[in-house]
């Protein structure tokens, strides 16, 4: 038999990882260089961007870039293959939510946090799907939520994203996965993030949240890393279109 734990082995492997200057994406980035992966992080701001590099070192760079902006995708795409080729794994983990209750939703509320939740990982993942076709193997993974499935107060558009993240992660799995691409996604429960800071300044608001988990607590960012392993290793290579939740258990109860 061979041994199992080849299975997550990502030596060799490159992993684009967007969002990567905090949270949960500097974390994905941290855990896979760690696995084996080389890594580029893109995030708009460049100065976490290289502590991140530095503290991975020769395995590790980045692009400074909004992808958001759909038109300079193709730039995009060489400047993360430079280092290391191009990647044969992407997750999505850039994320913003504005908190804005229904009645108080603005337009440009609204399309912020469609285009970069939503929008942007679809043409970005599209943007590489081809480099991954043509080696007949490639991991997607994008970030769901709570919110996927269950509406929070001030959450309408964020939640609309996340919903969409669900759908979306299925309909790439179903066009690519014939091409050896598998597309999942990951949905966090609460986790100690820049984005989910409010929820973590309150502390009866996150002891209330960590009460709702079935093992009582919220996450901590090495919770991610073993999911986030498996999604982008070959020991996933018979999961596809699916949704993972790492949530304690919240969505159980």
């Amino acid at each position: 038999m061979d041994d199992p734990r080849a299975l997550f082995d990502l030596t060799g492997k490159t992993a684009c990882i967007t969002g990567a200057s905090s949270g949960l994406g500097r974390r994905a980035a941290l855990a896979l260089a760690v696995a084996g992966a080389n890594v580029i992080g893109v995030a708009r701001r460049k100065t976490e961007l290289l502590t991140l590099v530095d503290e991975i070192g020769e395995q590790a760079g980045f692009v400074a870039f909004d992808i958001t902006n759909r038109n300079d995708l193709s730039k995009l795409r060489t400047a993360v293959s430079a280092p290391f080729g191009p990647p044969d794994i992407l997750i999505h983990a850039a994320g913003i939510n504005t908190r804005q209750p229904a009645d108080e939703v603005t337009p440009e509320g609204w399309d912020v946090t469609l285009n970069l939740n939503l929008t942007a990982p679809f043409f970005l993942s599209q943007t590489f799907a081809p480099a991954m076709k043509a080696k007949s193997w490639g991991r997607i993974v994008t970030f769901a939520s709570l919110q996927t499935t269950r509406a929070f107060p001030g959450g309408i558009a964020y939640g609309a994203s996340k919903a969409g993240i669900a759908q979306l992660t299925r309909a790439m799995a179903e066009a690519w996965s014939p091409h050896g691409i598998t597309a999942n996604a990951i949905g966090p429960g609460f986790f100690p993030t820049e984005l989910t800071q409010p929820v973590f300044d309150d502390p009866d608001r996150a002891a209330r949240n960590a009460a709702r988990t079935c093992v009582g607590r919220n996450g901590e960012l090495t919770d991610i890393d073993g999911p986030l392993l498996f999604l982008c290793s070959d020991a996933s290579a018979y999961t596809t279109g699916q949704v993972l939740m790492v949530d304690g258990g919240y969505t159980a109860k």
